[in-house]
């Protein structure tokens, strides 16, 4: 990782605040993520809520994205935030006790799901762009806790249990838009940590890249220029999952795959009731598993 602030969070950031100041049909609000964008994307924010031109300049900005890159990063984040959003809530409607947002970014969830309220939430991330956050952001709450740590070089038990959270409470893990980002090693780690950390029937959501696009980065559309974007800010991605393989991946690190799809299923299953016809890639994906 950079001992900087992410770039790629800041992008998510702007796509999320970009669908949470949308004039049509909305995914979700995001009100936190125009804290954490650099000015020049706080202005186009800005820009898009006046009455007069805001749509229009929100949908052109949308445009130019979905144009830059084509295989769909903005549909990409927005429709795993709501998917994310959604298992969460069940997750915690089915008796989850404490939340572990892992490599959380400019991740907002601690204090815009109403789910999560009353219950403890550790947020797990480098230390560089942990502390961009926690100077960006406008508010926080007691139940929210920061426990910076580097998952390539430090342990993530120790971090956790130095942050206070408990191993005998149920939990919901989100481990969205990082496991691309790290090795073979650091991701088999920290599965193998959470199945140690974590009692039976909690469970971990997270995102990966299908490994065939990065094996044959002509085999989906958009691939390679969506990888050269995130490659030329120093965050190229290496690693990911071959789909086929995930489960018995999962089952060795005692582990049960509950769902796995593609964010064009996801964009399909939120976005075209909606009418909205955008791009997300097929070699996106998000998964949920269960700690047995």
């Amino acid at each position: 990782m950079l001992n900087r602030p992410s770039r790629t969070a800041e992008h998510v950031a702007l796509f999320r605040a970009l669908e949470s100041v949308r004039s049509g049909p909305q995914l979700f609000v995001d009100p936190y993520a125009e804290a954490f964008l650099p000015a020049r994307y706080r202005a186009i924010i800005h820009v898009s809520r006046l009455p007069a031109i805001g749509p229009v300049v929100t949908r052109s900005v949308e445009w130019y994205i979905d144009r830059r890159w084509s295989a769909g990063p903005r549909a990409s984040a927005v429709v795993r935030t709501k998917l994310i959003d959604d298992l969460v809530a069940a997750t915690v409607a089915a008796g989850a006790q404490q939340v572990l947002l892992l490599g959380a970014g400019y991740d907002s969830r601690a204090l815009r799901l109403p789910e999560l309220a009353d219950l403890p939430v550790y947020e797990v991330d480098h230390p560089a762009t942990q502390a961009a956050k926690r100077r960006a952001l406008p508010t926080t709450s007691a139940n929210l806790h920061f426990v910076p740590v580097d998952l390539e070089v430090e342990d993530l038990g120790e971090a956790l249990r130095r942050g206070g959270m408990r191993r005998d409470r149920a939990t919901v893990v989100v481990w969205e838009g990082v496991t691309n980002y790290l090795t073979a090693p650091a991701v088999d780690t920290t599965m193998r940590c959470l199945a140690t950390e974590l009692p039976a029937g909690s469970r971990i959501i997270f995102t990966y890249v299908d490994r065939a696009a990065m094996d044959d980065n002509s085999r989906f559309a958009g691939y390679e220029r969506w990888h050269a974007s995130v490659r030329g800010v120093g965050e190229g991605w290496t690693f990911g999952f071959h789909p086929a393989e995930l489960p018995n991946y999962l089952a060795e690190r005692r582990m049960r795959l509950i769902e796995d799809v593609s964010a064009r299923d996801v964009a399909e299953r939120y976005l075209t009731p909606l009418h909205r016809h955008e791009p997300a890639p097929e070699f996106y994906r998000i998964a949920a598993t269960q700690v047995l």
